[in-house]
């Protein structure tokens, strides 16, 4: 699976000094469901990066140059489309478990002890 990610164009992990770099915690567990579920045979890495390379295509088609990219939420679409496809879900709860689990504030993957009552 390594090889294949090491990719150049749209479908390219954002990366420093040759690692991959997630700015929130939901955006690796997304890169990790995606790779999970290729490994498990759900979808091939092609049908995945060929709907990646489209969901790309897509946002640069809907937003003006210069507005803010953000690579794991093209990646998060491009997952549910191929959850979706292979028929492992309905296309409605996918999107809005996504868009829970993406809206999720920044520091909510913590230890535990927090004392806000969700499980772990």
């Amino acid at each position: 699976m390594t090889a294949l990610l090491d990719v150049d164009g749209v479908a390219a992990p954002p990366r420093a000094n040759g690692e991959l770099v997630f700015a929130e915690p939901w955006e690796s567990r997304a890169f990790g469901m995606a790779v999970t579920l290729v490994e498990a045979g759900l979808f091939t890495w092609d049908e995945f990066r060929d709907s990646l390379v489209a969901r790309v295509a897509a946002w640069e088609a809907d937003h003006a140059p210069g507005e803010e990219y953000r690579y794991y939420r093209c990646w998060l679409a491009a997952l549910e489309d191929g959850v979706v496809d292979a028929g492992a879900d309905d296309a409605v709860a996918v999107a809005e478990r996504a868009a829970r689990l993406a809206e999720r504030p920044a520091g909510h993957d913590h230890a535990d002890g927090d004392g806000h009552g969700h499980g772990h």
